[in-house]
């Protein structure tokens, strides 16, 4: 299908500053960007199109890519508000989850996909260990981009290890590639303080041998650490690097409290870190050293984590917390800059999942992308040089009007093509009154 979209101001994200933005328009052929131009298409262009879209001056920006999520938690939003980390897993989240069934995921997963597409999320990961073959159905359905974890925690026997662990080799070998190449598979270990040196190690042994990343959460508390270091004698990264957890690509989500040293192997193993700073916040986790890790050209990316501890997957507030919240603690406000902000819900998001040609509005690159409507009033007043400070200090999750995956469109004009949005949330509010 060769699709034209005419009369947007295209955010490319391909250069820094006003010079990416292009007043003009897109051709679209087999889910990739063909053509990125600007003024208008010609009359020939218009005819060799199979559809036609006038996007009457909206913004058109690339898909923000959340990179750390757990869906299957979507229905305990609220349930645990005001506790910290371990007391909250401990006594809210874990004796939930033993609860849930292949339904309660089904609407927990939907509810989420329904937020996340409204909101402008076209790629997400999602760690979780229940029904994941479940979730790979329904991000086909929905037509989003996701990469999927089978989450594992190893206080366990042997064998319930092993068994875990051939449950998400399975999952790559049953879903990775599945719905043209949209939905994909990482290995998950849960985190160093769940899971044992020996358990880790035969996770990594498994995804060298099956050519798969991995993905885990790493020094997300400041209590992790000081424990991690009184049971092992070293900090969680450093152990992780002893261990051979970074001879694999890896994305670590948090990475909150490291130290000086931390940093640079997380630098010299070329791992991405997922910073959620709206759930770190949340959960008095502490503030990740997001600055000092860019100064070092570590990948940064953003996650929402779940909505049990955010409360909400719109990644236009992760966006602007992360351009905030570092000034404020530095009490420097050019600590922070709106193009590398931006970078980390894009381009840098899709580097840190191993996806290829995607965060970017530019020839060749996958056309996950959206229309932001830019007649409100916290949007105004606007021009070339101020679209990117908007989409990082106003914009909101509202704000996106379409939106388009792999170019096949997945909401317009509000309105969601592959989701019942009504259903799901009358079927997720019953979960409370059942």
């Amino acid at each position: 299908m060769n699709i034209l979209l005419h009369s947007v101001y295209i955010i490319t994200m391909d250069e820094e500053g006003p010079t990416s933005v292009i007043n003009g328009f897109v051709i679209i052929k087999h889910g990739e960007f063909d053509q990125v131009k600007e003024g208008k298409p010609s009359q020939e262009e218009l005819n060799n199109a199979s559809e036609v879209i006038n996007g009457k001056g909206k913004w058109l920006i690339p898909g923000l890519i959340n990179t750390h999520g757990h869906l299957g938690s979507s229905l305990l939003r609220g349930a645990g508000d005001d506790i910290p980390l371990m007391k909250w897993l401990e006594t809210v989240m874990w004796p939930n989850e033993k609860t849930f069934t292949e339904d309660i995921i089904k609407k927990a997963v939907s509810l989420a996909m329904v937020e996340m597409v409204k909101s402008g999320t076209t790629t997400f990961l999602d760690m979780y260990h229940l029904h994941m073959e479940t979730v790979a159905q329904l991000a086909q359905e929905s037509e989003m981009r996701a990469v999927l974890c089978r989450g594992m925690i190893g206080l366990c026997s042997e064998k319930e290890q092993r068994n875990k662990l051939s449950e998400a080799i399975n999952l790559h070998r049953d879903v990775h590639g599945m719905n043209s190449g949209k939905i994909t598979v990482a290995l998950s270990p849960h985190a160093p303080y769940t899971c044992p040196p020996s358990f880790l190690q035969m996770i990594i042994e498994k995804a060298k041998e099956n050519n798969i990343w991995i993905h885990t959460h790493l020094s997300e508390t400041e209590e992790e650490v000081i424990k991690h270091k009184e049971q092992y004698g070293l900090r969680p990264v450093e152990h992780m690097e002893r261990i051979g957890l970074f001879q694999v690509p890896c994305l670590v989500a948090h990475a909150v409290h490291l130290s000086d040293n931390e940093i640079t192997i997380l630098k010299e193993n070329n791992v991405s870190v997922s910073h959620n700073p709206m759930s770190n916040l949340k959960l008095g986790s502490g503030i990740a050293p997001i600055p000092q890790m860019i100064s070092k050209g570590i990948n940064i990316s953003l996650g929402t984590d779940s909505t049990a501890s955010n409360n909400n997957l719109d990644m236009f507030e992760e966006v602007r917390f992360a351009a905030l919240l570092h000034k404020g603690i530095s009490k420097d406000p050019t600590i922070t800059k709106t193009w590398d902000i931006l970078r980390m819900a894009m381009e840098n998001g899709a580097k840190a999942l191993q996806l290829q040609q995607l965060g970017k509005i530019k020839k060749g690159y996958k056309a996950d992308f959206l229309l932001i409507d830019p007649n409100s009033a916290h949007l105004t007043p606007w021009d070339k040089d101020r679209i990117h400070s908007h989409l990082v200090y106003s914009a909101k999750g509202f704000d996106v009007s379409d939106v388009f995956v792999q170019g096949k469109q997945l909401m317009r004009s509000k309105e969601l093509l592959f989701l019942d949005e009504e259903k799901v949330i009358y079927e997720a509010n019953s979960f409370l009154h059942s």
